[in-house]
């Protein structure tokens, strides 16, 4: 079945390419494997190099990028912009400091004098081609923050990307490859799922990397363990944004939309559910609901959209099903709640807040992806920790308190990567960024990423 590449915002087929035979996807592992054999023992300066002229192409192809990605997955032409600059960021940021977060580790001679050892060192080597099968919603940023520290450590990449976004994935390859990065050291798969497992099974592969859905993880981190190799997995979220009664209000409001609608609200980090203690909930509550009704839906490409279609139908439909599971059984909607008049192409919905959410109800429990948020009322911080972890995910929180003793509460008890307090979350080059529980294993970004696909390798010398 050919791969499509699908305008989101009008269901318009833009180009469609036929999958990789088992004859590319050959071709394409012996690359990767004669290309490793020649890139491991490159130097440092030499791989910085070529990671600083490819994020210089990047900004100087910033609109083309942009639009690219807005056309394939439907997120505003503004949002696009900023993700292929920050894309720019981490690959200087990874040329700049690979070297020194590589470094050989020395441990005082008194603490290996009684191994025998006149000397003895911790050196990180690469580990090999390295696949990464990367989702939709973050098409360039999701690539770029495993493929900057992967290419600087040595190792080469194979991509296999979301069968939605097929244009993206070939300009990412298209992009290392005017740089100037050897052949094979960045190759994109146009495969099907169906196809991943044979290629994670390949004795060429090393290791692995997946950000997406939980059963995506679960099949990946399956063959993965079953061929005893690393696998690194981000997975979902459903993020708490907790709001006690020391917070700035109008900034935790204000923060409160931009973190739940970011890309359309489909972003594993999005704060999804507010829970907020009783003595400012109600003002938090209807400011909220009147920020988010006054979001303007409109076309992705028009600069003064804030909320642009879902990137898919399916993507609607099971957002739709899950808030009207909720309001079935008795939630809510202060706002939104349907799919928005005069827009019956494309995949949009409308910026919806519910309130009176319980266990009975499916959302409680499951992540909503896209401009949906459920608001919950909490007398205490005890309460508002509980309800922060009563989820399968744990991927980040945010929370809004000036008072140091609850600061350290949370970060103490919340059961998650992340805590980001008095502001949203959001990844950054030189932190480490996954989660814990069903949302995954392994880290990215900072060295705590960039070491997760190197052989730590101890040097002893008698």
């Amino acid at each position: 079945m050919p791969i499509a590449s699908v305008n989101p915002a009008t269901g318009e087929i833009l180009q469609t390419f036929e999958p990789l035979d088992a004859a590319g996807i050959e071709q394409r592992l012996a690359r990767a494997e004669a290309a490793f054999h020649g890139h491991r023992s490159t130097p440092f300066t030499a791989r910085a190099e070529l990671m600083h002229r490819a994020a210089d192409l990047l900004d100087r192809d910033q609109e083309t990028v942009a639009r690219t990605m807005t056309e394939e997955m439907g997120k505003p032409l503004t949002a696009a912009r900023a993700e292929a600059a920050k894309c720019a960021k981490a690959m200087r940021w990874y040329a700049d400091n690979a070297e020194a977060l590589l470094a050989d580790e020395h441990p005082a001679q008194a603490d290996v004098t009684d191994s025998g050892a006149t000397r003895a060192y911790v050196r990180y080597r690469p580990m090999g081609p390295v696949l990464a099968v990367m989702p939709w919603n973050f098409p360039f940023w999701q690539v770029i923050r495993f493929a900057a520290p992967a290419l600087m450590a040595g190792n080469v990449g194979l991509l296999k990307h979301a069968s939605n976004v097929p244009r993206t994935a070939l300009a990412i390859e298209e992009l290392f490859q005017r740089a100037g990065f050897p052949e094979g050291c960045f190759q994109t798969l146009l495969i099907g799922s169906d196809a991943v497992e044979d290629v994670i099974r390949d004795r060429r592969v090393a290791a692995v990397t997946l950000t997406g859905s939980e059963p995506a993880g679960r099949a990946v981190a399956a063959a993965a363990a079953d061929e005893v190799k690393k696998a690194v997995l981000e997975l979902g979220g459903s993020d708490p944004y907790v709001v006690l009664p020391s917070a700035d209000l109008e900034a935790a409001v204000a923060t409160a939309v931009r973190a739940r609608v970011q890309n359309n609200g489909q972003s594993c980090i999005a704060a999804k559910r507010f829970i907020v203690h009783t003595d400012v909930y109600d003002r938090f509550t209807s400011a909220f609901t009147e920020a988010m009704r006054a979001l303007r839906i409109g076309d992705p490409m028009d600069e003064g959209t804030d909320v642009g279609p879902l990137a898919s139908r399916q993507g609607r439909d099971d957002l739709e099903e899950l808030v009207e599971d909720a309001r079935t059984h008795g939630a809510r909607v202060e706002c939104g709640g349907d799919r928005p008049m005069g827009w019956d192409t494309g995949w949009f919905y409308e910026p919806t807040v519910l309130t009176g959410v319980t266990p009975a109800m499916r959302i409680h429990q499951e992540e909503t992806f896209g401009p949906v948020a459920t608001v919950y009322r909490v007398a205490d911080l005890d309460e508002a920790l509980a309800l922060a972890n009563d989820t399968p995910f744990g991927l980040s929180s945010n929370v809004w308190t000036t008072d140091r003793d609850e600061q350290e509460r949370f970060v103490r008890d919340i059961q998650a990567g992340g805590v980001f307090f008095n502001g949203m979350t959001a990844s950054h080059p030189a932190l480490p960024f996954g989660g814990v529980k069903r949302s995954g294993f392994g880290r990215e970004l900072s060295g705590h990423g960039i070491r997760e696909f190197c052989n730590v390798t101890t040097v002893w010398i008698g």
